[in-house]
């Protein structure tokens, strides 16, 4: 089970957002290069980034340190946030991440999503956001009025390498994330599947693996390490364990 510990950028900071909430917002005083060393110390192989002021504008606004942690910290990074053209996909591969992370863009434009998978083949990862079953966008302002099985099957075949399962009621509350709707999204899903928003506990881990679906690959753990609520010597032994 892959474990990406996650940084979200805001203004060039460390923060952590309630339920994608931009006003309900806790800033940390570690810089994200600093956070990504910390994890790169402890044995970290893979790191979640989301720019969270590109996700507001629509452009790459963080590239700058996105490239120093690629350089500094040599981490498997996945990164997301307002990911809306082939241009930004290109500055971030050509920054040396390992994937690209498409939401909102991709489902609002499915073609979008296809014309990405088929230039950059094993580097985009498709990211949905669901309360309630339904697909939201934008920041999670929107709801998409689209289930999140069927927008799936629609774009099933597309050739999406890793698919990240945020359930929204469950981001930045700690309240453990809903293993039961990943498991019917990694059933369903053609590629790996990554649980996300709401991990509490080193408990929440443990249960992750002992699910033991080989269609999930990993887990994103964000506001319980930098809360204290999961200590980093603590998560690294899940790495081996």
């Amino acid at each position: 089970m892959k474990i990406f510990p996650a940084i979200d950028i805001k203004d060039r900071k460390c923060v952590r957002l309630i339920k994608g909430d931009f006003d309900n917002k806790t800033e940390y005083e570690m810089s994200p290069l600093e956070q990504a060393g910390k994890y790169k110390e402890h044995g970290f192989k893979n790191l979640h980034i989301v720019d969270l002021d590109g996700a507001l504008t629509g452009k790459t606004v963080n590239l700058d340190i996105i490239q120093e942690i690629v350089t500094k910290c040599d981490l498997k990074i996945e990164i997301g946030g307002g990911i809306r053209n082939l241009e930004s996909i290109q500055k971030y591969t050509d920054a040396g991440v390992e994937k690209v992370i498409l939401g909102s863009a991709a489902i609002k434009d499915k073609n979008f999503l296809k014309e990405a998978c088929e230039k950059y083949p094993n580097k985009i990862a498709l990211g949905l956001d669901a309360k309630d079953g339904y697909l939201s966008v934008s920041g999670w302002k929107e709801n998409s009025n689209q289930l999140t099985l069927d927008y799936l099957k629609e774009v099933n075949d597309f050739g999406a390498s890793r698919l990240i399962y945020t359930d929204i009621d469950r981001d930045g509350m700690k309240q453990s994330p809903n293993f039961e709707e990943t498991v019917r999204v990694a059933n369903t899903s053609n590629c790996p599947v990554i649980i996300s928003g709401g991990v509490s506990s080193i408990d929440d881990i443990k249960k992750a693996k002992e699910l033991n679906n080989n269609k999930i690959e990993g887990i994103i753990v964000g506001k319980a390490i930098y809360d204290g609520d999961i200590k980093l010597d603590e998560l690294v032994k899940e790495l081996d364990a």
